[in-house]
């Protein structure tokens, strides 16, 4: 029996006729409360002979929200609030004297305890390892137990990583290897929870679900520096300085990881399972909608038609040969990590991991309120950045943003360098206060540009084929990148101090030249416009004013191209396009805010991106 028969015995007959279309539509800003199906109704004047058989489903409008979708957004994007925190902590513990004293090194000659540049290396950056295999692990383990489950084995993870720490006493690679198992878990739920959302939350409020994780990672990072400057001040001596702020990860950790248990499993896993009614149920609540409604119906549609597209592929060696052979995915693949590389050496983390430390070099008295404004900062501007994607494009943001960045770091390190007094930095208090300043308008460029956008870039790279691989590569750059720079940073600082700072200013400019001459707009584009953008070999400066062919001819030049992820009717595949949904099934939906679920229409069938 196929979907559309199982519809058909469901039905009834729509409730109402064609609603008023809204007037934000698939590239406008603006959100509606409710999403209309006009285009898909079988009254339209363009809807195909499929749909005419379709009349029998319902096209009443949807909500925007729903309580359960509400709900869900808000508790799985604690995964984002808990990677953030975790990540936010060890800058204000480095400069906590009992975490000192407890795990740093004696020297008379440096007249009492410090961190040796291996130690502190190693203790900040064993996260990004952990974080690392998590990411290239929790997959796997979430197609064996399902999404739901992995997620509360993760937080079990996540959770044992604190016990490691906080029970350690005095022996610092306890608290390394803490922070490794730690990592294991971040890095999971970093993959597990933005794969939930998108395999769960209706398309048209999807981007503004990982757009809502990614926002609670910042937030985390912020509440991460309050809580540090909060123990600083009233627990400065003793061991819950640095073992309050590791406990209260427990309960983050907790309200996710039993929090998830309230909530139904994905209906993409399970319906891959064989539990096809239960995904049908499962959506019916989410997208508040009745069981004969057409969002439903186009959706199990396209669930089932990737379904059999996955069965009739070949192995996983062919399928990443094919990859990277295919025509210009390799430049692709070298672009997604290139860019994952240079998001890191824009000198971000810098700050975040090593801030509290290198004020304190400047002579601030309290560097942790210091930290707590360039966090806070982070997670203050981070929403205009979430706007400024698809209200000014990827390239201009991230070019100025490139300019902007190189130059505050070019003033911080010549401050840092030739102005403090590094020796009796309170001497110089106008120049610490001076790069206190700078280093805070940086977070402001980074935190609207690069912070997010790259992201952006990234779900938009690559076709829906190889979209999970590709993303895995850059991903995997990223955290890479983000050890490196958290294990060598102290090692340069010591040898150039202030310095450093011109590396960051040579890589940021350097990046925003990668973007110039190697990067295509995506603002406004579909993902099958910029498939074909990519194959056809656009420049990047004019990819802005570049003209879409016919859908017909895209569907062509990527079905040549190898990249093409359509279902071919000929042999007995679902073809989705026979729906006759145009503009993405619905007149409502939006790309979402960050562009990480931007649409790709094959002959008007939109296809899931893949996250």
């Amino acid at each position: 029996m196929g979907l559309l028969d199982r519809f058909s015995k469901k039905s009834s007959e729509p409730t109402n006729g064609a609603a008023p279309a809204p007037r934000t539509g698939r590239r406008g800003l603006g959100w509606s409360l409710t999403v209309h199906f006009d285009e898909s109704n079988p009254n339209s004047e363009t809807i195909g002979a499929r749909s005419k058989s379709l009349s029998h489903l319902d096209y009443s409008p949807l909500p925007r929200i729903t309580r359960q979708s509400f709900f869900m957004g808000v508790l799985v994007s604690m995964g984002g609030f808990v990677f953030g925190y975790d990540t936010g902590q060890i800058s204000g513990f480095l400069a906590m004297p009992d975490f000192l004293e407890r795990f740093g090194q004696f020297s008379e000659a440096k007249g009492g305890f410090y961190f040796s540049n291996v130690r502190s290396g190693l203790i900040v950056g064993m996260l990004s390892i952990g974080t690392l295999i998590g990411a290239l692990v929790g997959g796997p383990i979430a197609d064996w137990i399902g999404r739901r489950l992995s997620i509360s084995f993760w937080c079990i993870i996540l959770s044992i990583g604190f016990i490691v720490q906080i029970s350690a006493d005095h022996h610092w690679y306890q608290v390394m290897m803490g922070r490794w198992v730690s990592g294991l878990g971040v890095g999971a739920l970093s993959l597990l929870v933005p794969m939930y959302q998108a395999e769960t939350a209706p398309r048209y409020i999807r981007g503004a679900l990982i757009s809502t994780y990614q926002f609670l990672i910042t937030l985390g990072i912020f509440l991460a520096a309050c809580f540090n400057f909060g123990t600083y001040e009233h627990q400065r001596n003793n061991s819950g300085s640095w073992r309050i702020s590791i406990g209260l990860g427990w309960v983050f950790a907790a309200i996710l990881g039993f929090g998830i248990l309230a909530f139904p499993e994905t209906p993409r896993f399970d319906y891959r399972r064989g539990r096809t009614d239960v995904a049908k149920r499962t959506m019916e609540k989410v997208y508040g909608a009745p069981p004969n409604h057409i969002a439903i119906f186009t959706e199990l549609e396209e669930i089932e038609a990737k379904l059999r597209a996955e069965v009739n592929r070949g192995s996983t060696i062919r399928e990443w040969y094919d990859m990277f052979f295919a025509p210009r995915m390799g430049y692709r693949i070298l672009l997604g990590v290139v860019l994952q590389m240079f998001q890191q050496l824009t000198g971000a983390n810098y700050f975040f991991y090593y801030g509290t430390v290198i004020f304190q070099a400047t002579g601030i008295n309290n560097s942790f309120v210091t930290q707590m404004i360039l966090n806070g900062i982070n997670f203050g501007v981070t929403p205009i950045g979430i706007y400024l994607v698809e209200a000014a494009g990827r390239r201009v943001s991230l070019i100025i943003g490139s300019v902007w960045m190189f130059l505050m770091f070019l003033i911080f390190a010549s401050c840092g360098h030739f102005s403090l007094d590094r020796q009796h930095p309170q001497n110089t208090e106008s120049t610490g206060t001076a790069m206190i300043v700078i280093a805070s308008l940086f977070i402001l460029g980074f935190a609207t540009t690069w912070g997010p956008m790259i992201w952006t870039i990234c779900g938009e790279l690559y076709p829906s084929r190889y979209r999970a691989k590709g993303m895995a590569l850059s991903t995997a750059s990223n955290w890479l990148w983000n050890f490196l720079l958290a294990f060598f940073t102290p090692f340069i600082v010591s040898a150039i101090d202030f310095r450093y700072g011109y590396v960051f200013a040579a890589c940021n400019f350097l990046g925003g030249l990668i973007i110039y001459f190697f990067v295509l707009e995506g603002q406004g584009r579909t993902l099958e416009e910029l498939d074909t953008m990519y194959i056809e070999g656009v420049l990047p400066w004019k990819s802005k004013n570049w003209v879409a062919p016919p859908p017909d001819e895209i569907a062509r030049i990527r079905k040549a191209a190898g990249t093409h992820d359509g279902l071919d009717a000929e042999n007995g595949q679902i073809n989705p396009a026979d729906l006759g949904m145009t503009n993405g099934h619905t007149n409502g939906d939006t790309d979402g805010i960050n562009g990480a679920e931007k649409k790709e229409e094959t002959n008007g069938h939109k296809e899931e991106t893949d996250v």
